[in-house]
């Protein structure tokens, strides 16, 4: 017979199930800033674009998941739009 698990083996379990799965999802959102970073820095404009769009569905799907708080996610898409116009200002 299998011998029973205490509450806190249990919620040891669920934390550690939990923390694994929002590392990956705050790991993704690292990666797309990252390409965006890129993207800016290479000066291809329509590139950032495109990695700017599929970062703020990153971070809006992780706020949504409760990994990231509102602020947090607000910060890192102001913070990567205030890049993106300081690199590519009207020239």
């Amino acid at each position: 017979m299998a011998g029973k698990k205490t509450s806190a083996e249990k919620r040891y379990a669920q934390s550690e199930v939990r923390r694994l799965h929002n590392k990956a999802i705050k790991s993704t959102c690292k990666t797309y800033a990252k390409q965006f970073v890129e993207a800016v820095h290479a000066k291809d404009q329509k590139l950032a674009e495109e990695k700017y769009k599929k970062l703020q569905k990153e971070l809006d799907s992780a706020r949504s998941k409760g990994v990231l708080t509102r602020n947090a996610v607000s910060r890192k898409k102001s913070r990567m739009m205030k890049l993106f116009n300081v690199t590519f200002a009207a020239k």
